[in-house]
């Protein structure tokens, strides 16, 4: 069951991450590309909802910083517009058909989670916040794709429908399947991080110059930071470890 997070926590590390669909463990965001029935990929029902009023979308700002406030909400036919995906109008409602909506080129999200210390019941959670689809589309002259965030969607208010939709969790089992809420709730995927949360406002790339071992390096400390947090809640496993066989002697 998820979790709310209190309003006042005595510790919090805030996270953004990459999470690559080409991954394993992501793989079953993409899956399928086209709907099959009434299965959807994360992307095709998220734009569904979006498209239909059921959830509101954000602006994705220059900076990457994310407002989920009703001042940075953003209309449907605007990102329609902005990104050049075809639709019709049909008494004052937005129709998109759904080979044109554009899920094969959504390949990867942007994911802000929370880590964070519940003192209330002493216990540490990991609470997704925010997700934002990426589109990765090819120049003309075969580059690297170039990055189009489309929008943020705040967790709290697409997490009552991820329950209705599931996500396969294994390539050699296909009845290996959770809903997307339990999937995102369970930290089942997997992501690189690319920012926290920091006075400056920078991502882990503008601090480590063009340095990429520098940078793996970055991510491996904070990833490093945040498992010692997880195990040392209580204190030192190894000392308490060692305490209790000395009482068992």
């Amino acid at each position: 069951t998820a979790v709310d997070m209190p309003e006042e926590v005595v510790w919090r590390r805030d996270i953004y991450r990459e999470i690559d669909l080409n991954e394993e463990e992501n793989a079953g965001l993409y899956d399928p590309v086209e709907p099959q029935g009434k299965r959807l990929n994360l992307f095709t029902y998220v734009f569904k909802l979006a498209l239909n009023g059921y959830i509101p979308v954000y602006e994705y700002n220059l900076d990457g910083n994310e407002v989920l406030e009703p001042s940075a909400k953003v209309d449907m036919k605007t990102i329609l517009d902005n990104y050049h995906i075809f639709y019709e109008e049909q008494g004052g409602k937005l129709k998109v058909e759904n080979s044109d909506i554009p899920s094969a080129e959504v390949k990867l999200y942007y994911l802000k989670e929370s880590a964070y210390f519940d003192q209330a019941n002493s216990s540490f959670h990991i609470k997704p916040i925010a997700f934002c689809p990426v589109m990765l589309r090819e120049d003309d002259f075969g580059g690297e794709a170039a990055k189009y965030p489309l929008f943020w969607v705040k967790y709290s208010e697409v997490e009552p429908f991820l329950s209705r939709q599931s996500v396969k969790t294994s390539d050699v089992n296909d009845a290996a399947v959770m809903n997307l809420d339990d999937y995102f709730t369970l930290n089942k995927y997997k992501g690189t991080i690319y920012k926290t949360a920091n006075r400056l406002g920078k991502t882990l790339a503008q601090i480590a110059g063009n340095d990429s071992t520098k940078l793996s390096e970055e991510q491996k400390r904070i990833e490093a930071e945040l498992e010692a947090f997880r195990n040392n809640i209580f204190g030192d496993k190894a000392k308490r470890d060692s305490i209790d066989s000395l009482a068992s002697l």
